[in-house]
């Protein structure tokens, strides 16, 4: 593949985007979205980066480029049809400019059979293990050594790093509107419990462990036993975990009023420990199922 002009792609993309609804669609327009999905497939470019002070930061132009294709797309059928004789077909209908992601033994990639899609636009990295069924989204990034566990889902343009355990039934909320939207991050070598969800304005620091159960938002608060403090996101800032904390979810008691009667306790994430050998060792099991 040609080198990408990054600087030209996004100019074309805003352009692509800033047309007003009653407009149609340039010629080009659909040369323009195949470029800047191939761009996000191969790496090139990001819907999240990280910045100089070690902050993720949302990418708008690729965000908006992702948008632009969904008006570019038409419907059309993307089933998959098998022998009508032993099987129904698997029906589809989406737009035309994302279908499943193209993969051949080449990629690298591990999808086991069994129900699993990656869209179009989407980059996973070689040696990423895919157990079915799982979702990856547009935008998505996954990197080397991850494994994305059955029923889990990656959303769109969140970015999950490398040797992560996404376990079973998880959900990597995806954040494509409003464009500046802070991302969702999983950073390297952290294990994402089964059932966890880790929503809009959040950023899982490296080596962190989320246990089964453990609900992650902007607006949660996160009580950290080991050093006495409540974590929140900052005003107009995100929620970050810190690197090596071993997160399981936890309770606190409505303090006042009639809550408090009640007996009513809130759900909350609590930070137990931090990542020791021997926490190491429970999750080193991972390694035998790759």
């Amino acid at each position: 593949m040609s080198t990408i002009d990054t600087v030209e792609l996004a100019k074309r993309t805003e352009a692509l985007f800033s047309l007003p609804q009653h407009m149609a669609m340039p010629e080009e327009a659909e040369s323009i979205i195949d470029l800047l999905l191939t761009a996000l497939e191969t790496g090139v470019v990001r819907a999240a980066v990280r910045g100089d002070h070690d902050e993720w930061l949302p990418v708008p132009w690729v965000k908006r480029g992702i948008l632009a294709g969904f008006r570019v797309g038409r419907m059309v059928d993307q089933s998959v049809l098998g022998d009508a004789r032993v099987s129904r077909p698997f029906t589809f209908f989406d737009k035309h400019t994302y279908p499943t992601r193209a993969l051949t033994l080449d990629d690298g990639i591990r999808v086991v059979p069994g129900g699993s899609s990656i869209r179009r636009g989407a980059y996973v990295a070689r040696g990423v293990v895919c157990m079915p069924p799982m979702f990856i989204n547009v935008g998505a990034y996954v990197g080397a050594g991850t494994m994305i566990d059955s029923h889990a889902l990656i959303g769109s343009c969140a970015q999950v790093g490398e040797r992560v355990h996404v376990s079973a039934a998880a959900q990597i909320g995806g954040v494509l509107e409003p464009v500046n939207a802070a991302p969702v991050v999983i950073e390297d070598d952290v294990v994402v419990g089964g059932n966890c969800g880790v929503y809009e304005g959040t950023v899982v620091r490296a080596r962190a462990v989320l246990a089964a159960g453990v609900v992650l938002t902007r607006g949660t608060p996160v009580y950290d036993l080991v050093n006495e403090r409540v974590i929140r996101a900052p005003a107009g800032g995100v929620l970050q975990i810190p690197a090596n904390a071993v997160v399981v979810p936890g309770a606190r008691t409505v303090s006042d009023g009639w809550g408090r009667e009640q007996g009513i306790s809130l759900q909350t994430p609590v930070i137990v420990k931090y990542r020791d050998e021997k926490t190491d060792l429970a999750t080193a099991l991972e390694g035998w199922l790759r």
